[in-house]
């Protein structure tokens, strides 16, 4: 995680797994994971909070995840 990265202008997209009330939700910058190769992650509801950086293989593992429901309670 890092709590210091400055990612000013960046577009940020909410997960499409958000529901509708918002609750915990993530967001992501596609630009970045196009441009550089990273994706940065953060709370929706924290938008200046910390950033998660992962890499594509970090990436595709965690996307993986969620779709096949490995994160629900």
């Amino acid at each position: 995680m890092n709590a210091h990265l400055a990612l000013p202008g960046v577009e940020w997209v909410k997960s499409s797994y958000s529901g509708p009330e918002g609750g915990g939700c993530i967001e992501w910058a596609p630009a970045l994971a196009t441009a550089h190769g990273i994706v940065p992650l953060r709370d929706s509801k924290i938008s200046g909070g910390p950033v998660l950086t992962l890499g594509p293989g970090a990436w595709s593992s965690f996307v993986t995840a969620v779709r096949d429901g490995g994160f629900r309670r």
